[in-house]
């Protein structure tokens, strides 16, 4: 979960970045960096709700 919490910060800052620059770097890579990121925001929330519910379970 921590791997994936630290991809989306890096998906993110890359994302601003890529945001406040503009350019060419933006309109290639810009809607990719926020599909990538919603992904692994997904997941990373998939994993915490399968720690909560393993916890539970027990």
């Amino acid at each position: 979960m921590a791997v994936a919490m630290v991809l989306v910060l890096i998906s993110l800052i890359a994302g601003l970045v890529g945001m406040v620059k503009g350019g060419e770097f933006n309109k290639k890579y810009g809607n990719k960096l926020m599909r990538m990121r919603v992904t692994l925001q997904g997941a990373a929330l998939a994993m915490f709700v399968l720690a909560v519910w393993s916890q539970n379970s027990e």
